[in-house]
């Protein structure tokens, strides 16, 4: 397995974030992710974090499909990739409706066309060819007398990923992507992924191995001691993915945690968080709905739950360090990747 994390700039602690990549690209990571959601964007950051590596992978994570033209997008992705010197990774996500249409005021209708013919105009524009392109959802150049022109940008081969979690979508994503951005993942229930990201890989003539499995959870190494207060810690935050994650009818993290085997659970949270009682939403996660989807325990725990991921297929582990410093989250870090090397890579 590889190993990644993502950042978010939304805090504004700058100079500590560049160092916590800095120092995490000396550890071995593998890779960064720049996260987008209603705070910072993420192509500013990568920019500058590519001037301040040298090795690291450098990805999106994501750039949000209606906040940029499909164009826009293929520039950003072409500029970041000779930047960074071939090390960037384009993740393309829908985002949900509460963001896109509620902060961007952008219709988040259709999303699966979007993001089809997005991929479609994106890898048309790193050839270097004219842009030419006539879809549902995107035309281009718009009839008239315009004529198909190409970006004076040299031609990159960017890998694309997806960040999914509906099933159509995850589809999508084993038909047309180079890697899948997945969390709320439990390993034991992966069917509930890997069964759509199959159907989608068949439909290409692609199979398992053709897509890179990215798959994110929070680490946090303590002792028996400290495992109560850090699987408490959590809860509050899955209680707002699964309640606060969206608008009052669409909540794909929740739908999510449904169909690994967290139905009941999943709708009252969202009930109440809904209503206001986020406290009461947090009650209600349970110990086991924390556990099962993070990296959170003593060494041994950690050590095994990463097996179980590598075994059941995953291909890159994007760790979220806990930590209230920057010398713990790194420390968390560190160890994290300590372990995924110490377990090596599936048998084959």
């Amino acid at each position: 397995m590889r190993t990644a994390t993502t950042v978010e700039g939304s805090a504004g602690n700058w100079p500590e974030l560049t160092e916590f990549v800095v120092e995490a690209e000396k550890l071995g990571l593998d890779a960064c992710w720049v996260a987008e959601a209603w705070g910072t964007d993420a192509p500013s950051p990568l920019g500058y974090l590519a001037a301040k590596t040298h090795r690291i992978l450098l990805g999106s994570g994501v750039i949000q499909l209606g906040t940029r033209t499909p164009v826009v997008i293929a520039q950003t992705a072409m500029t970041l990739a000779h930047l960074s010197e071939g090390r960037f990774l384009l993740g393309l996500g829908a985002s949900g409706p509460q963001v896109i249409e509620g902060l961007h005021g952008i219709p988040f209708a259709h999303p699966l066309a979007r993001m089809r013919e997005t991929v479609q105009i994106v890898r048309s524009a790193f050839t270097g060819d004219k842009i030419a392109f006539a879809g549902d959802r995107f035309t281009i150049p718009l009839p008239g007398e315009s004529r198909p022109m190409r970006l004076s940008v040299q031609p990159v081969s960017v890998p694309i990923y997806l960040a999914a979690l509906s099933p159509k979508m995850l589809e999508l994503t084993g038909e047309i992507a180079d890697g899948w951005l997945g969390t709320s993942f439990v390993p034991e229930g992966a069917d509930a992924y890997f069964s759509h990201l199959d159907a989608g890989l068949a439909r290409s003539g692609r199979s398992r191995t053709d897509l890179d499995i990215c798959q994110g959870a929070e680490i946090n190494i303590v002792d028996e001691a400290g495992l109560a207060e850090a699987v408490g810690r959590r809860k509050y935050e899955l209680a707002f993915s699964l309640g606060g994650m969206g608008s009052g009818s669409t909540n794909f993290y929740n739908n999510a945690y449904s169909r690994q085997g967290w139905a009941d659970v999943a709708t009252e949270v969202h009930e109440r968080w809904q209503a206001g009682d986020r406290d009461g939403a947090a009650a209600l996660i349970t110990d086991e709905m924390v556990l099962a989807t993070t990296l959170i325990g003593t060494e041994d725990r950690v050590r095994d739950r990463l097996k179980t991921w590598r075994d059941i297929g995953v291909d890159t582990v994007r760790l979220y360090p806990a930590g209230a410093t920057l010398s713990a989250r790194l420390d968390n870090l560190g160890r994290g990747i300590d372990l995924v090397r110490g377990i090596g890579d599936r048998a084959t």
